[in-house]
């Protein structure tokens, strides 16, 4: 279940009777608990409680239910139960059908509030569900059931007016559900007058059957497109006559509605009961975008991009300076003037902009910051001085355009409202601007300085047709001489294998010839490319949420000597962290935080440590790998620098499918014909490494290839593989290889030892997996091989330092390590070791793989586990970074940014002793 169907669930318990027994069963189904888990609990197989009438649901939720004014007592009960303790339980909780209590055990977060009301905070308990939520989502539930409800009349009326639903008419639907939303809003803030004006006249005027419940509508949308003196000629129904003038192009062109069946018209009406006034536009719109898209619609309740996350990209940017402007400032009126003067000049321009999250937080902070200064000037009625037009966006969906604006207009008018109080903000805030500051179209083809110009008034815009058409140049004052521009956001990310041609037309152009193969960036690259050009021509700053990929690997060499030719710099950047969305299951894509400058101003590194701190690190420069280092770039090496053995794919079968075995297949060739045996050799990818299960292969040399062909079972392989190759006519080299089908591509052995290195591992373990495999293992192609490498190699693979440089230079795969022979291994800075350095790291690795031994047959996935791993592999590995960190600076490292930067250090000087030999 999501977010939105769990609080469907709640609230529909919360108004049924209070049933003392059936409670908790329904409340543990009501969070997706099956009928299985709820009849064991019942039976008393699983439930464990202590207390009487209690129910135990172990790793989750202790439920009491007690008598009339015992919740307190109960919940003291639950809390001390040596039960709740044993079945780790996440939650207690004690009601007694008039009082709810519950209280989160490892935070000591509580909830207290009458029974008819617990459904508000359902969010608390929703990791019950398997969701990891954030407090925001916590606090702010009402946009979640907003959502849910709004989501089933959205369908409910698209299946009763299916024209509706045809992509002729989509915009249409849409624009909708954007004036229903504004009106919801506007009647529970008291912009509309009267208790409910919007909801309680559809109610009264409409039939019950809702056979006309359109037309009430519609003619309420009518009178909000017609100004008061014009209502009379208009034919406006007295019904609908004391609506305010809304119009700001919300209402204006067709007034027509969707037709309504009862069930939908029930639906509006239960909407139009909830507290509208908690919207939180931060969030909402990027909710109501997820009902309007149905891609999106079966993970509803689980977009949302959390306030925290958009202000590791706005904070340094630029509202942290605004911030300690205001510090330095202190109570001196004229600086706080002046800082006042600099914000209403500030753009905040984001050319990804979706529904507005980015604009919307930004607009607050700047709102807060300024409320701040006219409550130190002692002007806290004034007028705000920051333009809504001030914040714009781009944006390819023209719903999410709508809501972007509307979002924008409520975050306005909430903030009037706190600031300088509701008759204020009511007397000002009708009728809505007409002006249009957000524009539908393709970011990576508009023109960014038409939307942002660097001064002056003119600004072509491109019309979305949904609050405006297109407006001339003079109607909208975008005056903004000297001002800053901040451009910001989160674009889409798409690499490569999942570009469009259109896509990758795009970027091509963008680049035009500047990079080598454009065709090998991720799409987000074209944001940053098109900031750096913007930066050209104006006073601007920007920083994007990106995917970390366009900082690792071969993206690296490609995307970032272009931007740096431009004179645009990194000024911060986070490292690595996951973006994450509400629910577990969608636990976000791994990404980076980049901000460009072309400014000479300090520059910071963050971090997101293990309890969630933010760590910031004052640096002089920032590379491309998001490291504070001198701007290099790591280049694949076809060989090793030094005297390290080389590593290299393993055997490519090339159609030889037929020359590999299952286990169970081999086993079973070998007992019915036992002299088979000689020529079946164990077969390792990195998956087989990883779960220590290899499989195997017929493997034939020049030398043996009479005596296995005397095996029809052989026989039979080898002509199978000769036609699999013949069938691949296109392929020259299959058909080369049709001379040698009893062979794979390649044979390369191992005399005495043999180190297999998976292409691919889990980022969780800590340590990247290497294993010393029987000498007459084969390696597949799915894994790198060292041959007769001696063991001081391993030593350099298996730590820490090695792990840091390929989870930075190197291409990942998803969050997993991608690794890669030529510029992983072979660019690895390492000093001169000498033989006692060497005999050191040799004995390090024999004690990993006797540690390993002691736990055999535990599989490198077990052995390796985070969570885990055996105390003495660790102290293995630890003993082993120790000696070769003290080989690399006399010391352990501090931390991997220390490390990150000493390999970086040593990287450069080895490649400038390089260039000078």
């Amino acid at each position: 279940m999501n977010a939105v169907e769990i609080e469907e669930a709640i609230s529909l318990l919360a108004e049924q009777p209070f049933n003392p027994v059936e409670f908790p069963y329904a409340f543990l189904e009501a969070f997706g608990n099956k009928a299985t888990t709820i009849k064991r609990l019942r039976t008393g197989n699983n439930n464990k409680s202590d207390i009487d009438g209690g129910v135990l649901q172990r790793n989750n939720i202790h439920i009491g239910v007690c008598k009339d004014g015992a919740v307190l007592e109960t919940l003291n009960h639950l809390r001390e139960s040596s039960a709740t303790s044993k079945a780790k339980a996440k939650f207690i909780l004690a009601t007694d059908g008039k009082e709810f209590q519950a209280e989160e055990i490892n935070s000591g977060e509580t909830v207290a509030c009458e029974y008819q009301n617990f459904h508000e905070h359902f969010g608390f308990f929703l990791s019950l569900a398997g969701i990891s939520t954030v407090k925001q989502i916590r606090d702010d539930a009402f946009d979640i059931k907003a959502t849910g409800r709004l989501n089933k009349l959205y369908i409910e009326l698209l299946r009763n007016n299916p024209d509706w639903a045809t992509e002729e008419r989509r915009h249409d639907m849409n624009h909708f559900l954007a004036r229903l939303i504004f009106c919801f809003f506007a009647e529970d803030t008291g912009i509309f007058s009267g208790i409910k004006p919007f909801v309680g006249t559809i109610q009264q005027m409409s039939a019950p059957d809702a056979s006309d419940t359109h037309e009430v509508m519609s003619e309420i949308f009518r009178a909000m497109d017609t100004k008061h003196d014009d209502r009379k000629s208009k034919n406006i129904r007295s019904w609908a006559i004391n609506f305010p003038y809304v119009n700001g192009e919300l209402f204006s062109g067709s007034t027509e509605c969707p037709k309504f069946t009862k069930i939908a018209r029930s639906y509006l009406l239960n909407i139009g009961r909830l507290d509208w006034k908690k919207i939180n536009p931060d969030i909402f719109g990027s909710m109501i975008q997820a009902v309007a898209d149905e891609g999106e619609r079966s993970a509803l309740g689980m977009h949302y991009t959390s306030v925290p996350n958009i202000l590791k990209v706005l904070n340094p940017l630029f509202l942290d300076d605004l911030r300690l402007q205001l510090e330095e400032a202190g109570d001196n009126v004229r600086k706080l003037l002046n800082l006042r003067k600099r914000m209403a000049r500030i753009r905040v321009f984001d050319p990804a902009c979706g529904s507005g999250n980015f604009l919307v937080i930004a607009y607050k902070q700047l709102r807060e910051i300024e409320a701040e200064i006219n409550k130190r000037r002692g002007e806290v009625d004034r007028p705000t001085e920051i333009p809504l037009t001030n914040f714009r966006g781009i944006e390819l969906r023209d719903f999410s355009c709508e809501i972007a604006r509307l979002a924008l207009i409520i975050a306005e008018y909430q903030c009037d409202v706190l600031y300088r109080g509701q008759k204020l903000a009511i007397a000002e805030f009708l009728p809505l601007s007409k002006e249009n500051w957000i524009t539908c179209g393709n970011a990576l083809q508009v023109e960014w300085l038409s939307i942002c110009p660097p001064t002056g008034t003119g600004v072509v815009l491109y019309s979305n047709d949904l609050f405006s058409s297109l407006l001339d140049q003079s109607e909208i004052d975008f005056e903004n001489e000297g001002g800053e521009t901040y451009i910001c956001g989160n674009p889409p990310y798409l690499g490569r294998k999942y570009q469009s041609d259109e896509q990758k037309s795009e970027l091509k152009a963008i680049f035009n010839g500047r990079v080598k193969d454009a065709l090998s960036l991720d799409y987000v690259s074209g944001w940053f490319m098109k900031a750096a050009d913007f930066m050209k021509y104006t006073e601007a700053d920007a920083a994007f949420v990106s995917t970390n990929s366009i900082c690792q690997g071969i993206q690296v060499a490609a995307l970032w000597p272009t931007i740096f030719r431009e004179n645009v710099y990194i000024s911060f950047a986070y490292q690595s962290f996951k973006w994450s969305n509400l629910a577990s299951y969608n636990a976000g894509v791994t990404v980076s935080i980049i901000g460009l400058t072309k400014k000479n101003r300090l520059r910071y590194l963050f971090s997101i440590g293990d309890n969630g701190d933010i760590i910031s690190k004052e640096v002089q420069n920032i590379n491309a790998y998001l490291v504070a280092a001198p701007n290099l770039f790591v280049l694949k090496k076809n060989q090793v620098p030094d005297d390290r053995t080389p590593m290299q794919f393993g055997n490519h079968p090339y159609y030889a499918n037929d020359l590999m075995l299952r286990p169970g297949e081999a086993r079973n060739l070998i007992s019915r014909i036992p002299e088979i045996a000689k020529y079946i050799r164990p077969l390792y990818g990195s998956k087989e490494l990883i779960s220590c299960s290899p499989r195997s292969c017929i493997w034939i040399t020049n030398e043996t290839l009479a005596s296995a062909e005397r095996h029809p079972e052989i026989q039979n392989r080898i002509k199978a593989v000769r036609l699999a190759r013949q069938g691949k006519t296109k392929d020259e080299q299959a058909q080369k290889l049709t001379d040698t089908p009893y062979r794979f591509r390649d044979q390369y052995e191992a005399r005495k030892s043999l180190f297999v290195i998976p292409i691919v591992s889990s980022e969780n373990r800590e340590y990247l997996p290497i294993g010393a495999v029987t000498a007459e293992a084969v390696v597949h192609n799915k894994a790198f091989a060292m041959y007769d490498a001696p063991l001081w190699n391993m030593a350099l693979i298996a730590s820490r330092l090695h792990w840091v440089w390929i989870g930075t230079v190197c291409v990942r795969m998803r969050t997993d390590f991608s690794y890669s022979n030529t510029l992983g291994w072979n660019t690895f800075p390492v000093p001169t070791l000498t033989a006692k350095n060497k005999k050191d790291l040799t004995t390090c690795a024999e004690e990993i793989l006797i540690a390993r031994e002691r736990h055999f047959p535990a599989t490198i996935a077990e052995l390796y586990d985070p969570v885990n791993m055996p105390e003495d592999l660790l102290h293995a590995h630890e003993r082993n970074d120790e000696v070769l960190e003290r080989i690399y600076i006399g010391r352990r490292f501090k931390n991997d940014t220390e490390r990150l930067e000493k390999l970086f250090d040593l990287y450069t000087q080895i490649a400038t002793k390089s260039k000078v030999s």
